[in-house]
């Protein structure tokens, strides 16, 4: 038992002491904030059709089905479609935001709240890549996904700088702004019964509108470092474990795939993946599928090594060389799904959920070639901008926490 205190005492100490993970949050809030945004710009001609007004899906089938089934959608407010014109608009915002870090917790609301009214509004419309979007915009509520390549960490990081230099740091009046507008909203809807949903996402919205504005009051009024530290105690906790959260429900989706895939005929004879190739719909390059589908030894290698891989990766986890090499595979097979089956949004959006896993020493790298190639590109726009002097400067936002 003494053996073990220490090592409690070092857990408990990592789990409550910092937000881990910051470059993987980091990267799924990109992966599937931009997922998200390419998809509702793409469908931006049909819109109307797809969730709004002008659908097969009609508006009184949508709010009977949610009554029934009690999902939430803000869409089903109002059947007018100046209302409908300004959600998706919304939708769109929120998604740039959370894309670029900007007030990430509050863009991380918006987001989950648009993803889940436009596709419980029709809910045929979805495929898998739609699913996990739908969970993990939930999961994403409770992270702390803005501590890099964010514009809230740089705002953070210029702030320090500033206090460094015994600067005057201005205040900030848009976070209160925008809990005052979001608190004026809630507060419509709630009066004028338009939450008729279950209880979970009312008390959800209530409960993060209420900890945005204790948070701001900490941070920014209390007299002692206390308060602060509390805070920040508890919004690690649920970073962590929502991180937890979403690396299980990633190992979940591959381990009942491929299950699920074992127990079926044409994947134990080889030849499940020959016939989607063949289908209209699943067919954006037809002499590509034709040249692929030539091979019965293809086909079949492909359809064993999709089950292996998907029924393997959980058990990787355990060793990292194994796993990274078995996460170039499957990022590889959802690059080849997106171009040979025509599902660009299902792909990226597992792509996403995958990117969870990826090595920190990757993520940096990668972030530090990316702000290279940015200070080149700005250099030549302005030959008065100076680089990057040290790998420390060359990531935005690398100080500081959203």
């Amino acid at each position: 038992m003494n053996g073990l205190s220490p090592t409690l005492s070092r857990g408990i100490a990592r789990v409550t002491g910092a937000a881990l993970g910051p470059y993987q949050s980091a990267v799924i809030r990109i992966g599937f904030a931009g997922t998200w945004l390419l998809f509702l710009l793409r469908e931006f001609p049909h819109r109307r059709e797809l969730y709004g007004p002008s659908g097969p899906w009609g508006w009184q089938l949508a709010k009977d089905l949610t009554d029934d089934n009690h999902a939430f959608s803000a869409l089903l407010w109002s059947r007018g479609v100046t209302w409908f014109e300004c959600f998706y608009l919304l939708a769109i915002l929120a998604s740039a935001a959370l894309l670029l870090g900007w007030r990430t917790r509050t863009a991380s609301v918006l987001f989950m709240v648009g993803v889940l009214s436009l596709q419980n509004r029709s809910v045929f419309m979805g495929d898998g890549g739609d699913n996990v979007l739908h969970l993990m915009s939930f999961y994403l509520l409770f992270t702390r996904c803005g501590q890099v390549w964010s514009l809230d960490a740089r705002r953070r990081a210029r702030g320090e700088a500033a206090r460094e230099r015994d600067e005057r740091v201005p205040a900030d009046r848009v976070g209160p702004v925008l809990w005052a507008v979001l608190g004026a909203a809630l507060v419509t809807v709630t009066l004028t019964g338009r939450f008729t949903s279950g209880p979970l996402i009312p008390v959800l919205l209530w409960t993060v509108w209420v900890a945005l504005g204790a948070w701001w009051l900490v941070q920014h009024r209390a007299k002692s470092a206390q308060p602060r530290i509390l805070v920040d105690v508890i919004a690690n906790v649920l970073h962590n474990g929502a991180l937890m959260v979403i690396m299980a429900e990633a190992c979940l989706i591959y381990a009942t795939a491929g299950w699920y895939k074992i127990q079926g005929s044409r994947w134990q004879d080889g030849t499940a993946v020959y016939y989607p190739l063949h289908l209209n719909y699943f067919s954006p390059w037809p002499a590509l599928a034709d040249l692929m589908s030539s091979s019965g030894t293809i086909m079949m290698v492909v359809a064993y090594g999709t089950v292996l891989v998907q029924v393997a990766f959980p058990f990787t986890l355990f060793n990292r060389r194994a796993k990274n090499v078995l996460l170039v595979l499957m990022m590889t097979e959802h690059a080849v799904i997106a171009i040979v089956l025509g599902l660009p949004f299902f792909s990226l959006a597992m792509i996403a959920a995958d990117a969870v896993f990826l090595p920190t020493s990757f993520l940096r790298r990668v972030g530090d070639l990316a702000a290279r190639a940015r200070g080149r590109v700005a250099r030549r726009g302005d030959p008065a901008v100076p680089g990057p002097r040290s790998p420390e400067e060359s990531t935005v936002g690398r100080v500081g926490a959203a």
